[in-house]
């Protein structure tokens, strides 16, 4: 199996990392990340200016690795359309730092990573954690729940969502599929004031954990320590 990784936090990330290592459990990798972070770019793509691409340092022995100076949904494009010999089987996007559920999977560069992948006929998934450094829980879980996709018959127009929670691998409870997009955010929006200009004020997004999700949903399965699988359509395809 051919399986090409990227993500939105940047070619240097921990993450990517840990996905690359787990996708090498399964056949022969390739890595084309952004150059540099690009969370929440949505689907962006760069146009009318040039992007460097080039081969990068990667710690995970035997996978070629390239950095794109662009956004994740460039980097899909210039692999699928450019930089490959061959066709992947799967595209891999993540392992975001940071959950993308709910609404809020409408401003990911992770999903929208996979969901190039779809347009180009490509399965796909998208794989996230909370903001934290320990992949335990994922280092646990994602061999079973990549099995389990792969047994399946790839999504038509869709892409498995998943993501790990943030406890350790001994109080995850295990995986809950089939968990739907939760119908408000995960991170609450709080605008906050850091300073003045002399002709304004300086605010930053700061998003606060909500403590309660809608029954059934991916938020619900994560606030309650289980791995959530789920899928996100894209509308193109009906």
């Amino acid at each position: 199996m051919r399986i090409l990784v990227s993500n939105d936090d940047g070619i240097n990330a921990k993450g990517i990392a840990k996905l690359a290592e787990l996708a090498k459990q399964f056949g022969e990798v390739v890595v084309v990340a952004p150059a540099h972070q690009c969370s929440a770019m949505s689907a962006k793509i760069t146009i009318c200016q040039n992007m460097e691409l080039k081969k990068a340092a990667f710690p995970v022995e035997g996978v070629e690795a390239y950095s794109l100076d662009g956004t994740p949904a460039d980097c899909v494009k210039v692999a699928l359309e450019y930089l490959l010999k061959e066709k992947p089987d799967y595209v891999f996007s993540g392992m975001n730092f940071g959950y993308n559920t709910s609404i809020e999977t409408c401003y990911s560069g992770t999903v929208a990573a996979a969901m190039e992948g779809l347009m180009k006929g490509i399965p796909a998934i998208a794989f996230s954690t909370d903001f934290v450094d320990d992949y335990g829980t994922a280092d646990k879980y994602g061999k079973e729940v990549v099995e389990k996709i792969f047994a399946q018959k790839p999504l038509c127009g869709e892409i498995w969502n998943v993501n790990f929670p943030s406890c350790s691998p001994e109080d995850c409870k295990g995986i809950l599929w089939d968990r739907k997009l939760a119908r408000h955010q995960y991170y609450a929006d709080a605008y906050n004031e850091k300073g003045k200009t002399e002709e304004g004020i300086l605010i930053q997004l700061e998003g606060q954990p909500v403590k309660e999700a809608m029954e059934g949903s991916d938020i619900e399965a994560l606030l309650n320590g289980y791995v959530s699988v789920g899928k996100i359509r894209n509308t193109v395809f009906g």
